[in-house]
């Protein structure tokens, strides 16, 4: 399924029940049922070498697994949400699931009701997301909602302080970080108490609007709040941890920049609860193989939405 200039392009490729058993074997009075026909398995021989690979993967954790991966400058939204339910349209309720995610960010609320889409599915069962290269903001938002992640050395989180677009002196838009603009007023802001006549000062705080300041303020609250309350209905059943990991996160004096790497052990050191694999690791093998496969189906600008039964490309 795809999106792009507006209009909705279709390219949805997913199997029948029992589909994992189809052989390509010429059709006789004896089949059964249908089989693949030469051109059009050779036309989707890499869609099927990876779901071949998800139900390795599978076999070997017990657990459902659907991925996301996105390309780097495809960011969450909220068209995402009709891909995922699609994912876990076959999946029965209470059924553990592991959501093998690449994101550079996007949408926080978005993020927030996608992971909360799988909760829902996976019930009291074990829910963990799967990191093999990075997942970032609006990711590591997704990834907060987990009871467990899954990280190797390639693996990293992101602060998740929300970017804004407003713009500079010479009146074009810059990405700049909602966190670091609140951190500046209050600089300037204390600056000005303490010498009413600071020239620097007045000129720094003359062109920051209130309203802007606001709105900030507004953005990055609700981030804070939507990290605390996805740890806490996951890894971290504690309150007052959720909280903390959450202020942590958003800590723009700990995180110097907004794609600054949070590896495995930063993760753990936060408090979320980290399951590391080594890169030899046999699952971890086989998970870095299928995400290499995914993303080079997405370069381009695409997403992908996968897993043992429906492949579901964005553009």
């Amino acid at each position: 399924m795809g999106r792009k200039n507006g209009t909705t392009h279709v390219t949805t490729t997913s199997e029948p029940e029992g589909a994992e058993s189809y052989e390509p074997t010429p059709a006789t009075q004896e089949t059964k049922r249908p089989t693949r026909t030469p051109f059009y398995e050779a036309n989707h021989a890499p869609r099927y070498a990876r779901q071949a690979l998800i139900r390795e993967i599978e076999k070997e954790t017990g657990a459902t697994l659907i991925c996301y991966v996105a390309d780097d400058d495809q960011q969450v939204d909220r068209f995402d949400t009709l891909s995922v339910v699609d994912l876990l349209h076959n999946i029965p309720p209470g059924t553990a699931i592991d959501v093998l995610l690449q994101s550079p960010g996007g949408d926080i609320d978005a993020a927030e009701k996608l992971i909360m889409l799988v909760r829902k599915k996976v019930g009291n069962a074990h829910l963990r997301v799967i990191v093999p290269d990075y997942a970032k903001s609006a990711g590591t938002l997704i990834a907060l909602g987990a009871d467990e992640v899954v990280m190797s050395d390639t693996s990293e989180l992101g602060a998740i302080d929300p970017q804004v677009l407003l713009p500079d002196s010479n009146g074009h838009n810059s990405l700049l970080s909602a966190q670091s603009y609140l951190d500046a007023y209050a600089t300037h802001s204390a600056r000005l108490r303490e010498e009413p006549h600071d020239p620097v000062a007045r000129l720094m705080l003359s062109k920051m609007e209130p309203a802007t300041v606001r709105k900030l303020e507004r953005m990055t609250t609700r981030s804070k709040s939507i990290a605390a309350d996805l740890l806490f209905q996951g890894m971290l059943r504690n309150k007052a941890a959720a909280e903390q990991a959450a202020k942590d996160l958003s800590d723009t004096q700990k995180w110097q920049s907004h794609g600054q790497m949070i590896s495995h052990e930063s993760a753990a050191g936060l408090g979320l609860t980290v399951a590391y694999l080594r890169p030899e690791d046999s699952l971890w093998v086989k998970i870095w193989r299928l995400y290499c496969l995914q993303k080079f189906e997405v370069v381009g600008g695409k997403k992908l939405f996968e897993s043992a039964y429906a492949s579901l490309e964005i553009v």
